[in-house]
């Protein structure tokens, strides 16, 4: 089966939690083939009255339908993220219309992360560090290198893991969306 809609890449979103702080980073670059389209797409949204942090990576509507969802889960749960994913993954794993959005989510507040996707993954990164997208799996290297370095704080290693990314992956660029619990 041929898909007619363009081949989309450019997101990488990543959260480190680490003395008391939760950040989250997004890039701001959307690519459709071997073109740049934006340079600034903010990836990352504040919720919950500031609580809470989702960063995605996907498809923008598809995104956007997943973070209002997320939204409603958090009205419904609140101060309970782990209930509101998990109900959130649920409903897109079974729900017809839900199941067809091409996203993933990354889910923090000030004490968990979480990596939330269509396939009903509600997955807590071991060592406080978690990454989606293009660019994901440098961000994710960099920043676990990075985590046990005294006197780096969640922020600075945010940073530095998405420049390091942003070196090495095409679809990564150095325009960050960052936001920072605790």
């Amino acid at each position: 089966m041929s898909n007619s809609f363009p081949d989309w890449h450019g997101t990488t979103i990543l959260a480190v939690r680490k003395g008391g702080k939760t950040v989250v980073a997004g890039d701001g670059q959307v690519s459709m083939g071997q073109t740049v389209v934006k340079g600034t797409a903010k990836k990352v949204r504040t919720l919950a009255g500031g609580r809470v942090i989702a960063g995605f990576a996907g498809s923008t509507a598809d995104a956007f339908t997943l973070i209002e969802r997320l939204e409603g889960k958090l009205e419904q749960y609140p101060e309970q993220l782990t209930r509101a994913c998990v109900d959130l993954a649920k409903d897109w794993r079974t729900d017809r219309y839900l199941r067809r959005l091409e996203a993933m989510m990354i889910v923090a507040d000030k004490d968990q992360i979480f990596t939330v996707t269509g396939a009903g993954d509600v997955l807590e990164p071991e060592h406080g560090v978690a990454a989606i997208g293009s660019g994901g799996n440098y961000a994710l290297a960099a920043a676990r290198a990075l985590v046990d370095v005294e006197g780096l704080g969640a922020e600075e290693i945010a940073r530095r893991a998405m420049a390091i990314a942003a070196e090495i992956c095409v679809y990564t660029n150095a325009s960050l969306t960052v936001e920072i619990l605790g």
